[in-house]
């Protein structure tokens, strides 16, 4: 598998940069997880959207889907992408409606060569971890969450989990809408995730800061950017 980060900031794009967008890769499925705003000029530069397998939402908030509605014009003319994405927010899910193949997130399917399963996470709005195999490969996605009890289950023996990990310790609590650093490090350490990858920036936060207490923890935790790309 091949993942390609096209964006890891949130909740709004760092100056030349991207909300969420990650393009995962396996045999000869490309699927885009997540298209928030600048993501879509991103994977242009790596691929003809058109092209995609598959687009799955982890959620509806902007930062993760508002570059969907761009492709929309893209689109014209051309067959129907498959999309899978939550239910609701019904009015945000509306704003797609007749442009795509819009289908159910939380049943789980085979896109090309990928079996995907979602499992619901802790978010303000309806949000799924996103987790895909193929060829004895496992990859992980948590989407936007903070601590979910059963995601180290669903995440176990994945090859690589790229996890939201928006927060330092001093900035994280309980009732935030994400997890910290060293929460994801733990979530990789105890699904025995072979490689975690960080992502979520919020523009101008301690990089350092947040990488430290990650590894603290697990030692092979890395930091998203736009551009790199993972092979595992």
């Amino acid at each position: 598998m091949k993942l390609t980060v096209l964006g890891c900031n949130g909740p709004y794009p760092a100056a030349g940069g991207a909300c969420s967008g990650y393009l995962l890769e396996a045999g000869d499925t490309r699927v885009l997880l997540d298209c928030g705003a600048g993501a879509l000029a991103a994977l242009t530069a790596v691929m003809p959207p058109e092209e995609l397998d598959a687009i799955v939402l982890s959620h509806l908030h902007y930062d993760h889907m508002s570059d969907m509605l761009p492709l929309i014009y893209r689109m014209q003319g051309k067959p129907k992408l498959a999309v899978y994405l939550p239910e609701e927010p019904a009015g945000t899910r509306a704003l797609l409606a007749g442009a795509f193949d819009l289908r159910d997130l939380s049943q789980s399917g085979q896109i090309g060569c990928l079996r995907m399963t979602a499992l619901p996470v802790r978010h303000p709005v309806p949000c799924f971890a996103v987790r895909c195999e193929a060829d004895g490969k496992a990859f992980c996605y948590t989407g936007d969450t903070n601590t979910c009890e059963s995601l180290a289950g669903f995440a176990g023996g994945c090859d690589l989990l790229l996890a939201d990990a928006c927060f330092t310790d001093a900035l994280w609590a309980e009732n935030k809408p994400h997890l910290s650093a060293r929460l994801a490090a733990g979530l990789a350490r105890d699904a025995g995730a072979g490689h975690l990858l960080l992502t979520h920036f919020t523009p101008g936060c301690d990089f350092a800061a947040l990488l430290r207490e990650a590894r603290e923890v697990y030692p092979r935790a890395a930091l998203a950017e736009a551009g790199l790309t993972v092979r595992f």
